[in-house]
């Protein structure tokens, strides 16, 4: 019986339709013995035999790949990909594929949730309560005729536009190919980064992790942002400079930030992001709702199902090149 290793945290040994779907078409499911994020070593070690992964944030370098040579495919439960050798997979034969309709608006809610809780010192206030401490430390910064700009807009950026168009808010973008029917639709203003950066009160995130966009934030970027605005990351840790961004920060430049993503993670403990009052960092959860997990899981469990019946799922599969090469 061919066997699939579904390694994201947040369904290991846990049941549901996407092992109920694996289970009804012939596979065996199996899950690492480790709870934690897992190394190239663990990898290595839970992936052995397995025909295909239900992948998370885990590294899948070339070397990984040479030492499964079983694999054919790695399903993403999600959307990045920037942790996979997808080079090196396309050579091996083996397909990637993502699930690009599964957390979209999972992500889009928890960046509005992170851009409230930073402009109306949320977390600050709730812990000065719970400790007697009962004060108004700051006025908050509304969102109603402020400007948002949304560097990225694929689909999690587009949803964020929607919300934040309810919100009463001004709309910019940064985007390379952007969809005209929606920027007209929604009053999106496309614009280059630094007209952007220079005219929000608030930027958000949302382009892939690339050569191109790392550390797309740093100290040039962030002087280009208004003094007193607010950034708000859900993308990638590695979009920012995270130096940069605390120097930005303690001098009073930007009034805050809202990241769920960091450079490394977990981080360690003296981080010093994480001492910053005006500084809200969540474990990398944006997309973890009950509803996307359910979509997510489905959708990277139907990717392997539909591969292995001959069915490429297009609009999903990052690699298109491998079908040459490719033999389940």
């Amino acid at each position: 019986m061919p066997r699939v290793l579904i390694t994201t945290e947040v369904l290991r040994d846990a049941p549901g339709t996407h092992v109920d779907l694996l289970q009804a078409t012939g596979y065996e499911v199996r899950f690492p013995s480790k709870s934690a994020l897992l190394t190239e070593h663990d990898v290595l070690e839970a992936a052995q035999g397995s025909v295909a992964i239900i992948a998370g944030s885990e590294p899948y370098t070339d070397r990984v790949l040479a030492e499964l040579p079983a694999l054919r495919i790695i399903s993403r439960n999600g959307v990045g990909y920037d942790r996979i050798d997808v080079p090196a997979a396309t050579r091996r034969g083996v397909a990637v594929t993502i699930t690009p309709d599964g957390n979209h608006q999972a992500v889009a809610e928890h960046t509005m949730a992170l851009l409230l809780a930073v402009a109306r010192s949320i977390v600050s206030g709730a812990i000065d309560t719970r400790q007697g401490n009962w004060r108004r430390r700051s006025v908050s910064i509304p969102l109603r005729g402020k400007t948002l700009g949304i560097v990225g807009m694929g689909r999690i950026g587009r949803s964020v536009a929607v919300r934040a168009a309810a919100f009463g808010m001004r709309l910019l973008a940064y985007e390379t190919c952007p969809d005209r029917e929606f920027m007209n639709k929604y009053g999106v203003e496309v614009v280059g980064l630094d007209q952007l950066l220079e005219q929000a009160d608030f930027v958000t995130l949302h382009t892939p992790m690339t050569p191109e966009t790392h550390e797309l934030i740093n100290a040039r970027t962030l002087m280009r942002m208004k003094r007193g605005s607010v950034l708000v990351n859900t993308a990638r840790g590695g979009l920012i400079n995270e130096r940069d961004l605390l120097e930005a920060l303690t001098s009073g430049h930007l009034a805050g930030a809202g990241l769920d993503v960091l450079a490394t993670e977990p981080p360690p403990r003296n981080h010093p992001l994480l001492a910053l009052d005006n500084v809200i960092i969540s474990p990398h959860l944006a997309a973890l709702d009950e509803q996307a997990v359910e979509d997510m899981a489905t959708g990277a469990a139907r990717n392997i199902v539909d591969i292995f019946a001959g069915n490429w799922p297009n609009a999903a599969l990052i690699n298109p090149a491998v079908k040459e090469v490719w033999n389940a």
